[in-house]
């Protein structure tokens, strides 16, 4: 328990800590994997270029074999094979003298004559026939002492130096073919594909450093995704048991007012105490609707709202609803109708007290933001679908009010609207009933002038369950 208490404590500082280490480590790995390849590559190709070099070597010890007792013969042999390949830096023939070994034709003249003891030669000598050495410059030592110092090189400039011993035909050895490769071209190559490489490197761990730093951050954001919804799922728990605790003192507040106005508990003679408890019953009539639609909401949002669709008839439905409003649209001294359509209206398929539910918000709100004229309650069939109808001569909406109308806790705010109570929820509980119902609404509305909501149900011939 301590262990957990202490990483929930540090959960913040783990995380960066975390984060901080794969952005060390996936870069580390991507570069270590980038230059592991080049580094292979690279002795692929210095692999490749030593039996390549050693096989050129054999090639020309098979020209020069028959004229190893003849060094201006093989002299102009070297002469020919130097113009022909730009590749040779310089091609020799050398020949023991004591311990050292004796420069007898060479592609540079000059050289012709000098000494050299050098290791190398030595071990090439040893070397079985038609086998011998192909190293790379850069491993290369000069030992013993030199006067001409003609082993040295700049190591700038890379080249493959190979050493065959050469024999006659009676198996007698004789001399050593010495070559310079140039690995110029290779290198340049070689140069190239590195530098593409490592450019490739950087560009992705720069990517990967770009990710990780916002997968990083994306973990914050994950972490306040999940506080705000428990804060939700609080919230919706808060609602539903506020909601269900207040129902309890609304009956009995609504109850006794009922019994008081209907003078159960005597006659009320005082019109302004008359007056207070008509306030009382309304305000507990709002109240009690309030909290009904915070159940509501609840319901819907955690999926507990049931829907219980059954093919029933929706004209009976709507001259109820019609002949209850029409109380409340004389107050105001509006007309409410309901106009049939020409043909008789089919069972449609939905539930029985959502629809009335649906239906009842619908042309209240009709009524509520209607100030003079009329609510026109109309039904027909079209498209296979029941479309009810309320069309008002009211405040309208505007274009930009109409975008946000059906979303939770939205309300037109106009000097129009400002007196008129309301939550802001009905709307959003009625088209989520409808779509729960496999339904749809639509409103069109101009301002000033009125609106028109249509309320789209399948009929029951086309019920979807």
């Amino acid at each position: 328990m301590k262990l957990k208490q202490i990483l929930i404590e540090n959960r913040e500082k783990l995380q960066l800590i975390y984060g901080i280490f794969l952005i060390v480590l996936i870069p580390s790995l991507i570069a270590y994997n980038t230059l592991s390849i080049i580094n292979r590559y690279n002795k692929s190709i210095d692999v490749s270029l030593q039996r390549e070099a050693l096989v050129v070597g054999r090639s020309i010890y098979a020209s020069l074999e028959e004229d190893l007792d003849n060094p201006e013969k093989m002299q102009n042999q070297i002469d020919r094979i130097s113009q022909k390949g730009t590749e040779f830096e310089n091609i020799e023939i050398l020949v023991p003298e004591e311990k050292v070994f004796k420069i007898i034709a060479s592609s540079e003249e000059s050289r012709i004559g000098e000494t050299i003891d050098f290791y190398y030669y030595q071990t090439a000598w040893i070397q079985p026939d038609g086998d011998g050495l192909a190293t790379d410059s850069l491993k290369l030592a000069v030992t013993g002492k030199e006067k001409n110092k003609s082993m040295k090189y700049d190591q700038s400039d890379r080249f493959w130096l190979v050493a065959l011993p050469m024999q006659d035909e009676n198996g007698n050895r004789k001399a050593i073919l010495s070559m310079k490769l140039s690995s110029k071209i290779i290198d340049d190559l070689t140069s190239d594909n590195r530098n593409t490489s490592l450019l490739i490197l950087i560009t992705t761990v720069i990517i990967t450093i770009l990710f990780l730093s916002i997968t990083v951050r994306l973990w914050d954001y994950v972490v306040l995704y999940k506080k705000i919804k428990e804060v939700d799922q609080m919230k919706d728990e808060f609602i539903s048991i506020a909601s269900h605790e207040l129902r309890t003192p609304l009956t009995s507040i609504k109850g006794y007012t009922s019994l008081i106005m209907e003078g159960t508990f005597g006659k009320i003679e005082n019109e302004r105490m008359k007056d207070s408890i008509n306030k009382i019953w309304t305000s507990t009539n709002r109240l009690e609707g309030l909290v009904e639609d915070l159940l509501n909401v609840s319901r819907i949002e955690q999926g507990r709202l049931s829907i219980d669709n059954q093919n029933i008839e929706i004209e009976p439905v709507i001259e109820e609803i019609v002949s209850q409003l029409s109380i409340t649209a004389e107050q105001k001294g509006l007309q409410l109708v309901y106009e049939k359509g020409k043909d008789e209206m089919p069972k449609i398929f939905a539930d029985p007290e959502k629809t009335r539910q649906v239906l009842v918000n619908l042309i209240g709100n009709s009524i509520k933001y209607t100030e003079t004229g009329s609510v026109i309650v109309s039904s027909e069939i079209r498209d296979r679908k029941a479309r009810i109808k309320i069309s008002d001569t009211g405040i309208g909406i505007s274009p930009e009010a109409q975008k946000n109308l059906f979303q939770k806790f939205y309300r037109v705010q106009t000097d129009k609207t400002t007196k008129i109570q309301g939550t802001g929820l009905g709307l959003w509980i009625t088209k989520q009933i409808i779509e729960l119902m496999k339904g749809e609404i639509y409103m069109e509305s101009i301002e000033d002038k009125g609106t028109q909501v249509t309320v789209v149900l399948n009929i029951a011939d086309d019920k979807k369950s």
